[in-house]
């Protein structure tokens, strides 16, 4: 049987992470958050002391590296890297990381036989719809504003609203125009914007298309 992918992609700061976590739970399949890989290399690379700009280290990086990934958390090379991976430095190199072509193929492999080993789950990323797994079951593109975006940051970790929501923006555009597998919306995505939504009926809405998805297929 082909297994059920549930292709939850948007920018930083849409809930991805948020809702695929429930998804998952509420559907009792497994989650895979790429983001936290690419954040997983930035963590190993700043902690070797090596500069997110330089392709070749980089990429060797994450070809070395271990990662085990939970439903809440990661490890590093056995280090839990959980707190380590959302710091201000890492949100400041891991752009940089995730444009090296290199990191972005050895992931993209990592993610499929991740997806293979567990028979299908909710995978969250920027590229799962488009690249990773542009034949998923399911795709959804979360969107918000940069300001609700900015408010959800500063809520978790503190800081200042326009100032974060400018980073995010700027974020945004890095993505959106990198060369290797840049953040963009499917045309057979489903676009949910969260800003105005909770978490519970996000997650039925998902649910309930998902099971549409299913009966029609």
């Amino acid at each position: 049987m082909t297994p059920l992918v549930i292709a939850i992609d948007g920018p930083a700061g849409a809930g991805k992470s948020t809702i695929a976590k429930a998804l998952a739970r509420s559907m009792g399949i497994g989650y895979l958050d790429t983001g936290a890989m690419y954040r997983g290399v930035t963590f190993e690379v700043l902690r070797r002391g090596l500069e997110a700009t330089d392709v070749e280290a980089v990429a060797r990086v994450a070809r070395e590296v271990v990662l085990e990934q939970g439903m809440d958390s990661l490890r590093v090379n056995g280090e839990d890297a959980t707190a380590a991976i959302r710091t201000p430095a890492v949100d400041a190199a891991v752009s940089h990381v995730a444009a090296n072509s290199a990191v972005r193929e050895e992931l993209r492999e990592r993610q499929r036989k991740w997806i293979a080993e567990h028979g299908g789950g909710v995978v969250e990323g920027r590229d799962i719809g488009s690249v990773v797994f542009p034949d998923a079951t399911l795709k959804v593109y979360l969107v918000a504003s940069p300001l609700v975006r900015a408010k959800r940051r500063v809520a978790q970790h503190g800081g200042n609203v326009e100032e974060i929501a400018r980073a995010i923006t700027e974020r945004d555009q890095r993505d959106s125009s990198r060369d290797d597998s840049p953040l963009r919306q499917m045309p057979d995505a489903v676009v949910v914007d969260t800003g105005d939504r909770t978490i519970e009926d996000v997650v039925k809405h998902i649910s309930s298309l998902v099971r549409a998805t299913r009966d029609s297929s």
